[in-house]
């Protein structure tokens, strides 16, 4: 329900309240971010799945890991780009929902995998001799299955939850997508059970994952201790930095946004972070990933010298 008391069939993303001018500006600005982004993530995908090289669990997950970035930016950025290039504000109350549910969706099974990644560093460095027999075809694609079933499960009940909210205060939502923070702001009923639930999903997915992360990286530091050449120790690091670098960034800001509560913290600041995990985070790991890894950046030379001899002939 509205204000006049009409049934909301849209919303109205009020985004950053900019002038015409800057509005264009931004509109270029993550336009080209986002191209950059989609060229990078595809790249990383079409490079591991043509490399044999690299046929390995750490790029299987990478693969997953750079088509969730893909589908993680797409849901919110081509939305935003249309309301800065259009002035097109309006999104239909099931558009809301469903962008709703697909970046839960992205960012949950994210969570999830890049736990999967650390327990998959953990096997290749404290057990490198068991490493084929326990990090095999069938158990990267189990556990990347569950990490997307895990995170379809939060995604039904937090979008179920949320849509299930009688929205009569207002249809402006304040932000640039379908977020939980200003949404709760519009509810006309008392929503502390549910945000209870959502918030309770929320800390139960991000803990289980930082707990998996965290486990498998002290088991990892005490493993690098041991060798005893500082070379050995470098070139065993050097394989857990690009995960490590991907992990700070993107718990650190979901932790921000997702584990503070709706407690009327600032929307200018959520906002801000916001563009970070959206735009920034998935244009940054195929450039984490690439280089700081000898591997994908000799197949990316390959593919390079490859296309170079192709256009010759």
């Amino acid at each position: 329900m509205a204000e006049n008391g009409t049934v909301v069939t849209e919303f109205i993303l009020l985004g950053f309240h900019l002038s015409a001018e800057l509005q264009m500006g931004l509109f270029f600005v993550f336009l080209v971010l986002y191209f950059i982004t989609m060229v990078g993530n595809l790249g990383m995908i079409v490079l591991i799945q043509r490399d044999p090289r690299l046929h390995t669990p750490m790029y299987f997950f990478l693969c997953h890991l750079s088509f969730l970035d893909v589908c993680y930016s797409s849901v919110i950025v081509p939305q935003w780009l249309e309301t800065l290039g259009t002035d097109k504000m309006a999104i239909t109350y099931e558009c809301c929902a469903t962008q709703f549910f697909f970046f839960t969706l992205c960012a949950s099974t994210e969570c999830f995998l890049l736990a999967v990644m650390a327990y998959d560093r953990y096997v290749a460095v404290c057990n490198p001799l068991l490493y084929a027999t326990a990090m095999t075809p069938q158990t990267c694609l189990g556990l990347v299955v569950g990490a997307y079933a895990g995170a379809m499960v939060n995604a039904v009940i937090r979008t179920g939850c949320t849509f299930s909210i009688s929205f009569c205060k207002s249809n402006h939502v304040n932000f640039f997508f379908c977020d939980l923070p200003p949404l709760l702001k519009l509810a006309c009923s008392d929503t502390k059970s549910r945000e209870r639930v959502i918030y309770l999903l929320a800390f139960l997915v991000i803990t289980t994952s930082i707990s998996v992360v965290l486990i498998s990286y002290v088991f990892i530091i005490q493993a690098i201790l041991k060798i005893r050449t500082a070379g050995g120790k470098a070139k065993t690091f050097s394989t857990c930095a690009s995960h490590m670098t991907a992990v700070a960034l993107f718990f650190g800001t979901l932790i921000f946004i997702y584990l503070k509560g709706n407690m009327g913290k600032s929307l200018a600041e959520d906002k801000i972070v916001s563009v970070f995990y959206t735009v920034v985070i998935p244009l940054l790991n195929p450039m984490i990933y690439s280089l700081r890894n000898k591997e994908v950046k000799e197949a990316l030379k390959k593919a390079l010298n490859g296309l170079k001899v192709s256009q010759v002939d």
